[in-house]
């Protein structure tokens, strides 16, 4: 069901013609109703397309009536021009739904530098317009895969209320949310500012904890649109725990897709003395390339680990350091620990623990190994 779960919404996903296999490659989702309040973040890229910008400034009002999603193509680097397409976009949806133009968000994705077939997308923004549906959900999260090789949906209940949302991204996945496009829906009664802060902080610690290959994207959308169908005012931190709750479900479906990845790595920093310092040692241990080959070679390395640390402006003491790997305590007072043979790395999920002995707070990053796989899908991404 995903982005339909909820009361109020319609989705549909067609072929525009815009991929050139011609599978599902535009999605549409309307809120119908009564509230039509909205929230989203975007790339932290100060190379961002032209939806990017076209849609801050939808949601700078607050309001959205409709997401025009495409995949195929991002529509990024493309100048005035692709500005203008965006614009022509967002306008033909308002035509065939009779709604503002200044309140639909568009978002699209798909190689950087080619302007949209305008002469397919357009057309097919009226095919979607006639095939919407409160059963849509699933054909819309088809629609705005790119290398992905699932759909990516998830859902949280809740007593009389639900949100739902679906994702797309397996590559360029890094802070700034992820070479990805999410739609989230609630049928909660809650208005845009409620909308905002539930967004901002499920996104701090599920999209901008994803850093799979420390590639950030022009494109980043995560938007949050609310119906208030359900008539329901839920409390605002359970409101906000079912936001983070299908967040995480998205973030992490986004690490077991990723381009090329045979394992799924679990970063997690404790004994830091800020959360900044816990995230910025995470991040370093995630970006390591040896670390991530040694981890697709199932080696737990854990001097790999010390080093990505070391990079670091966190606090803590060498000699104190401790990491585990998979549970094995592998390196003790920075030193090494026990037995490497011991640690059992034939699955896919791999867990790296360090702790720095220097505080209270703590941080997960997920991330994934480095593989042959993964170059060679993107040494012939463009082609």
């Amino acid at each position: 069901m995903s982005v339909t779960v909820a009361k109020g919404f319609h989705a549909a996903g067609v072929a525009a013609g815009i991929k050139d296999s011609g599978g599902l490659d535009l999605a549409l989702v309307v809120n119908r109703g009564p509230r039509r309040a909205a929230a989203g973040v975007f790339t932290s890229n100060r190379v961002k397309a032209a939806p990017v910008h076209w849609s801050e400034q939808v949601l700078k009002g607050g309001t959205v009536a409709a997401v025009v999603l495409n995949s195929g193509g991002a529509n990024a680097c493309t100048g005035p021009l692709g500005f203008q397409d965006t614009h022509a976009t967002a306008e033909r949806v308002g035509e065939v739904l009779d709604v503002s133009a200044a309140e639909v968000a568009v978002a699209s994705t798909g190689l950087i530098g080619v302007r949209l077939p305008m002469d397919k997308l357009l057309p097919g923004v009226t095919t979607a317009a006639d095939a919407l549906s409160e059963h849509g959900g699933e054909k819309a999260a088809i629609a705005i895969k790119t290398t992905d090789t699932v759909h990516k949906t998830a859902v949280a209940g809740r007593d009389g209320w639900s949100v739902g949302g679906m994702a797309k991204g397996a590559g360029m996945l890094a802070p700034g949310l992820a070479t990805m496009l999410a739609v989230l829906t609630t049928d909660a009664d809650v208005d845009s500012a409620t909308l905002d802060r539930a967004l901002r902080a499920a996104t701090r610690t599920t999209f901008d904890r994803v850093d799979s290959d420390g590639c950030m994207s022009t494109n980043d959308t995560v938007l949050l649109l609310g119906s208030g169908a359900s008539g329901v005012a839920p409390d605002p931190d359970e409101f906000a725990e079912a936001v983070r709750e299908v967040c995480a479900d998205l973030a992490l479906q986004l690490v077991k897709d990723a381009e090329g990845a045979s394992k799924d790595i679990r970063v997690e920093v404790v004994g830091a003395a800020t959360e900044d310092d816990a995230v910025e040692v995470a991040r370093s241990i995630a970006r390591n390339n040896l670390l991530k080959c040694a981890v697709h070679g199932e080696d737990p390395n854990w001097g790999r680990v010390l080093s990505a640390i070391g990079t670091t402006a966190a606090v803590f003491d060498p000699d104190r350091l401790n990491v585990s790997i998979n549970d094995v305590l592998v390196c003790e007072n920075g030193a090494a620990g026990a037995d490497r043979s011991l640690v059992d790395m034939r699955f896919r999920e791999v867990r790296i623990t360090a702790d720095l002995r220097a505080g209270e707070q703590a941080a997960t990053v997920w991330t994934n190994d480095l593989t042959a796989d993964y170059v060679h899908e993107n040494s012939a991404y463009s082609s």
